[in-house]
């Protein structure tokens, strides 16, 4: 059966977005005088030490002095934070009288940033509220999330991703209250990015984009966000991994992962992020990585049940066909090609993943509740015979 070009439309859906977006090159030089306006004195800045030694701190900090904003700078911030790494800024946090905080950096400093003021405003540590909606009392506290990498989407997410080392899991929290008050994106944060962090966020992007558009719940809004988002970044992520100093690229890839960010918010995820927390879990492989490993196996799996979409991300990612049915074909072929283009690893036993812990892998796929949103249901034999096509 051919693949029809009908366009199916829903007579009722919602979304929400509840965080205020300023998008603009050079927009991070003015906080000093957004924060003036707010009205608020005693900034908690959250980044880590990578962001402060590439020196992506100075203007933000020069901002604030020259507006008599008073700050303390909170650098401690791993890869994949850990649960504790939360409850202890959460507890520098309270110690003092501040009013406002910012998170400076990628996923991790933002998310972790979201943690310290769900901490703040209803008690007891992070892993306390994993879930769906578990939190109890909105922050009074404003939060402003300044991304230094295009690809996470945190800036405007309501989720927090945390890593539970003892249990080597990820822990999710998904709360209306985690989504930050402004979203302050800058695309000139991220000129200075290496080759292999703008590829590992770049991919996140894609697949968010993707998986978004794939998802279950996806509805008119989030797949147009999600489907402009699979176009802007399957034309600017290799320009701008390959050629960092493009501002056109490193535009495009911060507006294409806002986009991607903006439609998983509504829309959640699938496979590859079930399949990459549990990876990341077990064997610590950065998520971007993961991700990358994974997305060209899920797209492949999930075309044959969606193989109207896979087509369109196909054409999306400017793959050329004499037909409908030949584009779905090619939507994991095309994302493997940008994965190889890129540079990021295309087999698991390229990041030391041992393989007897594929079974665990697969097995801990399914307590991600981003399972649930995938297209097509897989089984547990299904994810570890694609995890071995994998490595």
């Amino acid at each position: 059966m051919s693949i029809s070009e009908t366009i199916a439309v829903e007579s009722e859906f919602t979304f929400h977005l509840p965080t205020l977006i300023e998008f603009g090159f050079g927009k991070a030089g003015v906080l000093g005088e957004k924060l003036l306006r707010m009205g608020v004195k005693n900034i908690f800045l959250v980044s880590d030490k990578g962001v402060e030694a590439a020196g992506l701190l100075e203007s933000l900090e020069r901002s604030m002095r020259g507006a008599n904003i008073q700050y303390e700078t909170y650098l401690e911030v791993e890869p994949d934070p850990g649960l504790e790494t939360i409850d202890k800024g959460a507890a520098v946090f309270t110690s003092g009288a501040y009013d406002c905080i910012v998170a400076v950096g990628g996923g991790s400093a933002i998310d972790t940033a979201k943690g310290i003021r769900i901490i703040a405003a209803n008690g007891g540590s992070i892993g306390d509220y994993a879930g769906v909606e578990q939190v109890g009392k909105a922050p009074t506290v404003p939060l402003i999330a300044i991304p230094t990498t295009s690809g996470t989407g945190s800036e405007v997410t309501i989720f927090g991703v945390y890593s539970d080392w003892v249990k080597n899991v990820k822990v999710t929290v998904t709360s209306q209250y985690m989504a930050p008050t402004i979203a302050l994106v800058d695309p000139e944060l991220t000129m200075n990015l290496p080759k292999n962090m703008t590829a590992a966020s770049g991919i996140d992007a894609l697949a968010h984009g993707i998986e978004s558009y794939f998802s279950k719940r996806s509805r008119p809004a989030s797949a147009a966000l999600a489907m402009e988002a699979i176009e802007i970044v399957g034309s600017h992520l290799r320009p701008s991994v390959n050629k960092g100093k493009n501002q056109e690229a490193r535009i495009g890839m911060s507006q294409g992962s806002l986009l991607a960010g903006m439609a998983f918010n509504n829309s959640f995820l699938g496979l590859t992020h079930a399949i990459g927390s549990a990876l990341s879990g077990h064997c610590h492989v950065p998520h971007g990585v993961a991700i990358g490993l994974l997305l060209p196996h899920v797209v492949e799996f999930n075309s044959s049940a969606c193989p109207e979409k896979a087509a369109k991300i196909s054409k999306a990612l400017g793959v050329k066909a004499d037909s409908l049915d030949n584009m779905a074909l090619q939507a994991g072929s095309s994302v493997a090609d940008m994965v190889r283009d890129i540079g990021l690893p295309t087999r698991l036993r390229d990041v030391n993943v041992p393989k007897e812990k594929l079974p665990a892998i697969a097995q801990d796929s399914f307590k991600s509740g981003m399972m649930k949103f995938n297209p097509r249901q897989p089984s547990e034999s299904e994810v570890l015979e694609l995890l071995k096509r994998v490595y």
